[in-house]
């Protein structure tokens, strides 16, 4: 969910800051514009947290904060997430998740590798983008998502990680090199067990690859209680995004 209701996706181009908000920016720790939840910021969450970066949040928690955001310009197709990062306002999930990856070195060594990253991404971004909708779903079309979520992991995509593992034998989906496609894949799997806590059940590898990725130091601290990992949505986070971008 790109949130907002207004523009689409696509590439951004960074804002820039001026003078010594861009000095305080570029030497503080990346600042997250989005709401107490989920949605598209948790995938930034994520990455940030398995590249070591602290990161600040600044929660919208009214219309008028969006407002207000909008009105100075910093969203530049009038929707959130928005990262102030090294100088730049960047909107637009996939250019603020490239951005981090290719910095903190997650986003392979050569274009094929990057490549390969990014259709590894792209299928977990499916998947998830499939469970993110549950939110705003009624409980007749939760029923039904619930099913199609499941029955798309364990016959779409699961499989065809299960066999990369299989077919290069090593520890990551890109061998023995660990990338932003692993935190994400990673991210996925455990967006699907909450759905269905054995999903993985016929998958051994990813089974393995699950304990192993979760057992980096990064990412493990990341999983512990009182993290900035948020929860699944509830009803009351449902009704606040709701009201603060009018839909």
């Amino acid at each position: 969910m790109q949130t907002g209701g207004r523009g689409t996706e696509g590439n951004a181009t960074p804002a820039l800051l001026k003078g010594d908000q861009e000095l305080e920016i570029m030497a503080g720790k990346p600042k997250l514009y989005y709401f107490d939840g989920r949605g598209k910021m948790e995938s930034i969450r994520w990455l940030l947290a398995a590249a070591g970066v602290e990161f600040e949040e600044e929660f919208l928690e009214t219309r008028e904060q969006y407002e207000k955001l909008l009105q100075d310009g910093d969203l530049l197709f009038q929707q959130v997430p928005m990262v102030e990062i090294d100088g730049m306002k960047i909107v637009q999930t996939r250019a603020i998740l490239n951005y981090i990856a290719a910095k903190h070195n997650l986003y392979g060594k050569d274009l094929k590798e990057k490549t390969l990253i990014d259709m590894y991404v792209e299928g977990t971004t499916d998947l998830m983008g499939m469970i993110v909708s549950l939110m705003f779903q009624t409980p007749e079309g939760k029923a039904k998502q619930n099913a199609l979520i499941i029955e798309r992991a364990t016959t779409r995509y699961f499989p065809v990680f299960e066999k990369v593992l299989n077919d290069h034998g090593q520890d990551f989906l890109l061998g023995n090199q660990f990338s932003w496609a692993d935190v994400h894949l990673l991210e996925a799997i455990l967006m699907t067990e909450e759905l269905k806590s054995d999903v993985l059940s016929k998958f051994p590898l990813l089974q393995a690859f699950k304990t192993r990725v979760s057992n980096i130091p990064t990412i493990k601290k990341f999983l512990q209680p009182g993290s900035q990992r948020k929860p699944p949505p509830d009803e009351e986070l449902v009704a606040k995004v709701r009201k603060i971008f009018s839909f």
